[in-house]
């Protein structure tokens, strides 16, 4: 369940809306955390002797590392009401990210459709620029978002055993507090009608 409120919904979204996010210098530092946070010490990334023997000449980051910031940096460009990442379609890793490369997000919608009664399925482009204006990764990631207001509820056959509506509930609904033999109380009574 959503529990931050602001942001935008699905309907607000259109094909072709674009953003740019706020920048975020990656340090060796980060990398190092990245490391230790998902046991993935390749000498490339955190052993600057052995790093520059190897085909970068120095350390570099881990391509998740950058997908993460990505993910991070978009999530405020724009502010939106996601439910759930569901893809990541066509994800390439186009050039290293050095320790001190400062980067930034730009975001793309680039499909939109409907998906069940709550939510749409948004396509965003996305890609991630270093401080020279280089691609470092790029790929559409796929995202549930939340509509401003669900569409309509299923009806209710007439012979669904759910149906209550016309159900005489007074005398087998026991209220906790209340004696059994007196009427429901005005509150009880308007939630069961729900």
């Amino acid at each position: 369940m959503i529990t931050n409120a602001s942001g935008l919904c699905f309907e607000e979204l259109q094909v072709g809306d674009s953003w740019t996010s706020n920048s975020q210098t990656i340090l060796q530092s980060h990398i190092q955390q990245f490391a230790d946070l998902t046991g993935d010490h390749d000498r490339l990334h955190v052993d600057e002797e052995f790093a520059s023997s190897g085909p970068f000449g120095r350390t570099v980051a881990h391509g998740m590392l950058g997908m993460s910031v990505l993910a991070g940096l978009s999530s405020t460009a724009p502010l939106v009401q996601t439910a759930a990442l569901v893809d990541v379609q066509n994800w390439n890793f186009c050039k290293p990210i050095f320790p001190g490369d400062t980067v930034y997000a730009v975001t793309e919608v680039v499909g939109l459709k409907p998906h069940g009664r709550r939510h749409g399925q948004v396509s965003w482009y996305r890609k991630l620029i270093n401080q020279k204006g280089e691609k470092v990764q790029e790929g559409t990631l796929v995202t549930l978002v939340m509509r401003r207001v669900p569409l309509s509820t299923r009806p209710v056959r007439a012979d669904s055993p759910h149906r209550v509506a016309d159900a005489d509930v007074s005398s087998s609904v026991l209220i906790p507090g209340a004696e059994s033999d007196s009427e429901p109380s005005l509150e009880a009574s308007s939630l069961l009608k729900k």
